[in-house]
């Protein structure tokens, strides 16, 4: 009787222990994906994994989700969050259900959350701690969720395997800017990494309007940044507001000879309205608005009620502090020309010590155009070279191994062409742009959606100490839309770009534009107009492309 009566007990517990802890049922009903998006120090909430529950029947109760980071080092990983987003798959940190303050190999997260009849949409997002390493990662996946007493786990799973890591180097609302843009990215000869950007105050929109030019100074590998610098602002020049003195689209040049940086930006004063007109009587609260770009917005002449103004400023302390701006456009711009100005991202200093900018305009007809601008004495004068294209814009370049530069350019007949012919233009020069030579990969071997680009030049050392050139190319990876920003790389001096080594750091849209440089001999760094922060900084080991081929 005794024992009749304890098998019940034991059958009983064992009831109530395996309704408590039902058995994980993989269902159709829940499915992950994971978006190929950076996850950033610096900012609070970073989209990790999202979870779609689709609920069939009567509301369902949400209690509890468990997080697999198994191949993540999560000592790195601030706090985990849990938002739900209802039937939106949008991430949106509007409704938070759940936290775990610290993240562990298995985390599980509480929350009580109401499922809606349909489709109900969770998102996992995380912070990360101020030491982390850039070159980690973090992997995620879902283990189950716990609706009332069932146990599901996905039975569709998208995604990434992992997700690289950054900083959020400038976004919205910092210091009261409304929005950073154009970035530009270099390091000095004390192996200090300087980012560049558009301080735009007032709105995103481009020129003209209240903007300066911003500097970011990191002297650890790009893990910290100091507080933002102004290297370019006009003030009130010429009794005009602020917003009708703005300058950017800003390049940053280290003279690897003396260890000099140079700053080149463009200035402009007041409005050239669309008659090419230059508006009179402008106050505080005037709304006249004209882009350099477009109709007659700059127009030739050389005077600052004619045109677009090249300005430049020089550090000689490492990027600490900058001289006063020193005007080029009477030394360098054709008065013919309807613009001149720099085009973003970094220069060059050739083997020889020639200083190189990469430069752009319009030409006496208004029909853009991409050349170089360079100096021979360190900077004291500027000479600007033949057009290396036409109906080009921003561009960058690099020194080949045989001396001549090539260039890397915005091609604006890709905004129609989206077949074979969709691609960069690329021109050569042998003598410092008297002479062009288009290249044989010329508007077909890197697709682009129209957007600003970046190519870089880097040194390294193979496994058996082999000295190896390469070159590295930044994009959105698209013929359509700023997305799926890319890192590519050429062992053949641009001749090929072999997709199997080719990097995408951030698959959602954003303004689209990059800049590269070499961190050190074994790490690759790159600034970019992100899908999750304006400035995005991402540091990428070099064997995670080459393979030390």
């Amino acid at each position: 009787m005794v024992n009749w009566i304890k098998s019940i007990a034991i059958v009983l517990v064992v009831g109530v222990f395996v309704s408590c802890n039902p058995r994980t049922e993989v269902s159709e009903l829940v499915s992950t994906k994971v978006f190929n998006y950076p996850i950033l120090k610096g900012k609070v909430e970073n989209p990790l994994i999202r979870i779609q529950i689709e609920n069939d029947s009567i509301e369902k109760t949400f209690q509890s989700i468990k997080l697999n980071f198994e191949e993540t080092n999560t000592d790195f990983i601030k706090s985990v969050r849990l938002f739900y987003t209802e039937s939106d798959s949008l991430f949106s940190s509007k409704i938070q259900i759940g936290e775990a303050v610290e993240a562990n190999k298995i985390t599980k997260i509480d929350g009580v959350q109401t499922l809606k009849k349909g489709q109900n949409f969770f998102w996992i997002s995380c912070e990360l701690s101020v030491d982390v390493d850039l070159t980690s990662s973090i992997s995620v996946s879902l283990d189950y969720i716990q609706l009332e007493n069932r146990k599901l786990a996905p039975v569709k799973v998208e995604g990434v395997a992992k997700l690289r890591l950054g900083v959020a180097v400038r976004k919205h609302n910092d210091d009261n800017v409304h929005t950073y843009r154009i970035p530009g990215l270099a390091t000095t000869n004390d192996g200090t990494l300087l980012a560049i950007y558009d301080v735009r105050r007032e709105s995103g929109r481009d020129l003209q309007g209240h903007m300066d030019i911003g500097v970011s100074r990191s002297t650890d590998g790009g893990n910290s940044w100091e507080p933002m610098r102004i290297a370019l602002d006009m003030k009130e020049w010429g009794g005009l507001p602020q917003k009708f003195n703005g300058v950017s689209d800003a390049n940053i040049l280290v003279d690897r000879k003396t260890g000099a940086i140079f700053i080149a930006g463009l200035w402009m004063h007041g409005v050239i309205n669309p008659d090419g007109i230059w508006e009179e009587g402008l106050t505080e609260v005037s709304l006249e608005w004209n882009h350099q770009w477009r109709n007659k917005g700059s127009q030739p002449g050389l005077g600052v009620k004619q045109t677009g103004q090249f300005l430049i400023t020089k550090s000689t302390d490492d990027g600490k502090t900058w001289g006063e701006p020193i005007n080029l456009t009477e030394m360098c711009k054709d008065p013919k020309w309807w613009l001149w100005a720099p085009a973003p991202g970094h220069g060059i200093t050739l083997k020889v010590g020639t200083l190189v900018f990469p430069t752009q305009g319009r030409d006496e007809t208004g029909l853009p155009f991409s050349n170089i601008t360079y100096s021979k004495d360190g900077g004291k004068t500027w000479k600007t070279s033949n057009a290396a294209y036409q109906n080009t814009t921003e561009s960058m370049a690099v020194e080949l191994a045989n001396g001549g530069i090539m260039l890397n350019m915005r091609n604006n007949r890709n905004r129609e062409e989206k077949g074979d012919k969709n691609g960069r233009a690329i021109s050569v020069t042998s003598d410092l742009g008297e002479s062009w030579i288009e290249h044989e990969t010329s508007c077909s071997a890197l697709i682009e959606c129209v957007c600003m680009a970046s190519i870089h030049r880097h040194n390294y050392s193979d496994k058996n100490g082999s000295n190896k050139r390469v070159l590295f190319f930044s994009n959105p990876n698209s013929k359509y839309k700023r997305h799926k920003q890319t890192i590519k790389v050429s062992f053949d001096e641009g001749f090929t770009w072999p997709e199997k080594y080719w990097i995408e750091l951030d698959e959602g849209q954003g303004a689209g534009y990059s800049c590269l440089t070499s961190i050190d001999e074994n790490t690759i760094g790159i600034l970019y107009d992100g899908s999750q922060a304006h400035m995005t900084f991402q540091a990428i080991a070099i064997t995670d492309f080459v393979n030390q081929n």
